[in-house]
C-alpha cells in the first residue's frame, strides 16, 4: 500500500474488541492480574497502555520501523533518544538545530559528560572532520529548523556505518508521508509530534521510531524508567489526527509553495528558505529523499521594523509558537524557537531578528498571499 492509505489502514483503525471505528481511550492506571506468576500483556499504564501501543505501532508502520515509542512531548523523546549514550561520549550535530535540542545538549547533556560539536551539516566532509575517537552518535534535522538546510543522509549513514556511529534524524518538519530517514539507514527517527501528526496544535506529544531489536530495547528501557510517556486521552488525539496527515501536509505544502514563489519576487524580502524552490542549495538533494518540500519555510526581510510589522499585524497566520496546525502560524526564531541559543551563536548560524519562520496551514493561498502583501507592501 501507498503511504496515503497506510495512513487509513494500518491494522489500528478499527477496535477489535467492539469493531468501532476507532480505537477507544482506556483511561486507566492499572490492570488486575490473575496470578502471582501470570501476569497479563498489561501492568502498570506507565510500562504499557493499548491506546498508546495503538498509536506507537502506528508510527511505527507509517515510518517502516519495527517499533514506535510514544512520549510526552517532542523535547521528552529527543532527551530520551540521548539518554542511550554515557558519560564520555561525544555527538556531532546539525548547527541550525531546533533550540531546545540545542539547550539540553549544551546544559543537561553537558553536564552528564556528554560532548557536542555542531556542524554545517550539508557538507558530509564537515561531518566526517568533526568525529572524534569518543563519538557514538549523529544527530540530524533535514530539512532544518529554522533555515531548513538540506543534509544528504545517505551519505551521512554511509559515515556513521564506517564508524560505528548511531545517526538520529529529527524528522518533524517532513512527517513518514514526505520522508522516511529509516528506509536510507538512519537508526532512530524522532518527531515532535505536536506539528504535523496531531496537526490540530491541541496536543503536545513525541515519537521515537526505530527498525533494530536490540536498539528497541533500549530505548524501550529509558521509556519506562524515565516515565516520559504519553497518556491516552492525548494518544487517541494523534490517532485521530493522522488519519488527515494525507490530505493536510498535500493542500499545506501545495499553498507553501506558492508563498514562498511569492516572497521569493518581493523586494522587502531579502532571502527566502524552502526546499521547493529550485534555487534552494540543498534541492537536489532533498527530491532525491523526500517526496516533497513540506509545508514550513523562513524568510528574511529587509529590516527589524519591517519583521516586528509583519509579525504583530498579519491577520491569517497566528504568531505563536509551534507550527504543524491546520492554521497557518507565523514565528520569530530569535525569540521563540531559538531563544534558548545564545545571540552570538544564533548570529553565527544566521538566525537574525529579521528571520521569520511561516507554517502554513489550510487557509486558501491567495488570501494567505494578499495578507502578506498588505503587510509588506503596504
Amino acid at each position: 500500500m501507498k503511504i496515503g492509505t497506510k495512513i487509513i489502514h494500518n491494522g489500528h483503525g478499527i477496535d477489535p474488541y467492539t469493531k468501532g471505528l476507532s480505537i477507544p481511550i482506556y483511561q486507566v492506571s492499572t490492570f488486575a492480574q490473575e496470578s502471582v506468576d501470570h501476569f497479563g500483556k498489561w501492568d502498570y499504564a506507565r510500562s504499557g497502555n493499548p491506546t498508546r501501543e495503538a498509536l506507537e505501532e502506528t508510527i511505527a508502520i507509517l515510518e517502516n520501523g519495527t517499533h514506535g515509542f510514544a512520549f510526552a512531548s517532542g523535547m521528552a523523546a529527543i532527551s530520551s533518544a540521548l539518554l542511550l549514550f554515557s558519560p564520555g561520549d561525544h555527538l556531532v550535530v546539525c548547527e541550525d538545530v531546533y533550540g531546545g535540542a540545542f539547550r539540553v545538549l549544551t546544559t543537561l547533556f553537558k553536564r552528564l559528560g556528554i560532548e557536542t560539536t555542531f556542524v554545517d551539516a550539508t557538507d558530509p566532509a564537515n561531518i566526517a572532520a568533526a568525529i572524534l575517537p569518543a563519538t557514538k552518535g549523529i544527530y540530524l534535522e533535514t530539512p532544518s529548523n529554522p533555515l531548513l538546510k538540506v543534509t544528504d543522509m545517505a551519505a551521512a549513514v554511509a559515515l556513521a556505518k564506517s564508524r560505528g556511529l548511531l545517526t538520529l534524524v529529527d524528522n518533524t518538519f517532513m512527517t513518514p508521508y514526505l520522508q522516511r530517514p529509516l528506509e536510507l539507514g538512519c537508526d532512530i527517527v524522532l518527531h515532535s509530534g505536536t506539528k504535523f501528526l496531531n496537526g490540530h496544535s491541541d496536543v503536545i506529544c513525541g515519537f521515537a521510531v526505530v527498525r533494530d531489536e536490540a536498539l528497541a530495547k533500549r530505548i524501550g528501557f529509558v521509556q519506562n524508567a524515565f516515565g516520559a510517556v504519553l497518556g491516552p486521552q492525548d494518544s487517541w488525539l494523534v490517532l485521530r489526527g493522522l488519519k488527515t496527515l494525507r490530505v493536510r501536509l498535500e493542500e499545506s505544502q501545495k499553498s507553501a509553495r506558492a508563498v514562498a514563489e511569492w516572497l521569493s519576487e518581493q523586494k522587502r524580502v531579502t532571502e527566502v528558505f524552502y526546499p521547493g524552490l529550485p534555487s534552494h542549495p540543498g534541492y537536489a538533494v532533498h527530491n532525491s529523499q523526500a517526496a516533497g518540500p513540506g509545508a514550513v519555510l523562513s524568510f528574511k526581510l529587509e529590516t527589524v521594523e519591517l519583521t516586528r510589522r509583519v509579525l504583530e499585524t498579519v491577520e491569517l497566520a497566528a504568531f505563536a509558537v509551534s507550527l504543524g496546525g491546520v492554521e497557518s502560524i507565523i514565528s520569530y526564531p530569535a525569540k521563540m524557537s531559538h531563544a534558548a541559543m545564545p545571540p552570538e551563536e544564533r548570529a553565527a548560524r544566521g538566525v537574525t531578528d529579521n528571520l521569520v519562520r511561516l507554517s502554513v496551514g489550510l487557509e486558501e493561498c491567495e488570501d494567505l498571499i494578499a495578507d502578506l502583501d498588505r503587510v509588506i507592501n503596504g
